[in-house]
């Protein structure tokens, strides 16, 4: 179900999320991820952390901001298609804020 070139298991959190934050960038209305009020929405890998991006044992959550052009459901519809290939389970999107 996943695609070769994306890493679809959780032997390598790091590659995973940071595979994921790419493909939510990718999403035309995507301003950038959120990482919550307080830094709390995100990936801790050693020596960094990939932000709005939280693995979770039955998916993923991710938090962002949107640029506002599209309706919020058409975003978060093309964010969760986006990432379905590389995750299996839930995917939980919270639009945080809208750019100006």
């Amino acid at each position: 179900m996943s695609d070769p070139g994306y890493p679809s298991d959780r032997s390598d959190p790091g590659a995973l999320a940071e595979a994921v934050s790419a493909a939510v960038r990718s999403v035309p209305d995507v301003h950038d991820l959120h990482g919550g009020a307080f830094g709390e929405v995100a990936t801790y890998l050693p020596g960094r952390r990939v932000p709005g991006v939280r693995l979770t044992d039955d998916g993923v959550e991710l938090h962002l901001v949107t640029r506002g052009t599209r309706p919020l459901a058409v975003t978060v519809e093309h964010v969760r298609d986006a990432v379905r290939p590389l995750v299996s389970g839930r995917i939980d999107v919270t639009v945080e804020d809208i750019a100006e």
